[in-house]
Order: structure tokens, then sequence, then C-alpha cells
């Protein structure tokens, strides 16, 4: 995780892509390293909440670099109450979303017989329902939710914490691997890369995918706001 001094710094793909690219392909690190990045307001402010991802962070975390004057902020506890409540909202408010833009798939989907760029819109929109599927999960569980929008990357935080969500992607085929690439890549390369393609099949395939990903995240983040309601004594 970085942590830096203003808001406009946190976008990866403005300031952190160079730094992203060589962390990946650096023989000596020798395992995946993601890139999180905050402003150190947003992170005081969380800590200020409560929020038991940050409270982990600063109590666990190990300091690589430091500049003086920079501390972060002293936790406070969440409350139970409290808790349930901000799970219930982000549950809220993300599955409503995710309904969205899984509308907006098939809608696309339903128009690629007609003109053939409606098979990209198709791909960027399904896309962007994995990707609200899985914050709306991390919302509920943790609650937190990285900017990223790598998919991939995602998925492992969301399968990591509840591996229930795991049945969402076959994954034995090559074909199946294949087609969730052509997924991770569709955030970008759908909407600006004229040489993107995917067919029918393959949108078929992976709108069944993000469907059966929506019911889980359904399921399991309830379960979560059952608990968290419990706690709460409500």
């Amino acid at each position: 995780m970085i942590i830096v001094s203003h808001p406009d710094l946190t976008d990866i793909a403005d300031y952190w892509y160079v730094a992203e690219d060589k962390i990946l392909r650096d023989t000596a690190i020798a395992r995946p390293v993601n890139i999180i990045v905050h402003s150190l307001q947003e992170v005081n402010q969380a800590l200020s909440r409560g929020e038991y991802f940050w409270v982990d962070i600063a109590r666990d975390g190990i300091v690589l670099y430091e500049l003086p004057g920079n501390a972060l902020a002293t936790p406070q506890p969440l409350t139970a109450a409290d808790a349930y409540e901000m799970a219930s909202c982000y549950f809220r408010d993300q599955l409503r979303s995710l309904d969205q833009w899984i509308e907006l798939a098939e809608y696309s989907v339903s128009r690629t017989s007609q003109e053939e760029d409606w098979s990209r819109k198709a791909a960027f929109n399904l896309h962007q329902a994995t990707e609200t599927a899985y914050a709306c999960f991390l919302l509920v569980r943790t609650p937190y939710f990285p900017r990223s929008h790598n998919i991939k990357f995602l998925r492992s935080l969301a399968e990591d914490s509840e591996p229930r969500l795991i049945e969402a992607w076959p994954r034995a085929a090559r074909i199946d691997r294949r087609r969730f690439e052509l997924l991770k890549r569709a955030y970008v390369e759908a909407r600006y890369s004229a040489s993107y393609e995917i067919d029918n099949d393959d949108l078929n395939a992976l709108a069944r995918s993000v469907r059966a990903l929506r019911e889980m995240v359904d399921t399991v983040s309830r379960e979560r706001i059952e608990t968290l309601r419990t706690d709460a004594g409500l």
C-alpha cells in the first residue's frame, strides 16, 4: 500500500503504472505484488471510523518508507452497530449497481447481431459487472475495496476471503481461462482498441459466470450482514 499526500496521486493508471509493471517483471521479488494507493486523509478518516481493514494495517503493517510528519491517526473502535449499518448500505448500493451493469450487458449482447461494435460494449459491461460484484463482496466483508480495475486481482482478494466464490469461474479448461483473460482486458481494450475481438459464445459464457457470481455474492453478503446484525443485537 502506498499512502500519498493528495487524492490526484491515487490514480494508478496516471501515476503508478510504470512502478506496477516493474514490480510485476522483477524476478527478485518472485511473488505476486499488487499496488493499492490511497491519500493520507482518506486513510486517517477510515482509521478514525475504526474500519477494521485499516486498523489491521496500522497495527500489523511494516513501514518500508515514511516521510516525517505523516503519521497515521490513532485507530478508533468500530461499534458493532456501525459495522452493520455500513455493510448494509454498501450491499444495497453495490448490488443495485451490479444489477444495472448486468442489464446493460444483456442489452448489449442482444444487439451484437446488428452491429459488431456492440460486442465490445457487452464485454466492457460484463467487466464492470464483475468489478462491481467484487466491490459489493469486499465492502460488505472487510469493508474495503482497492482502487483497481484488475478483476484478476480483485478475484484473488475475494476468493481468498470466501472460497465459495471460486465456483463462479470455470478455470480447468484453457478456453475458460482465455475467456476470463478476455474479460480482464475488456476494461481498456474493449473501449480503445479496434483489434479487440470477442464472439457471442464467449460473451454468453462470461455472462453465465457473471450471473453466477452475482448470486453467490448476494448469498454470502447476506450471511455476513446477518452475522453483523446479530453481533449488534439488532
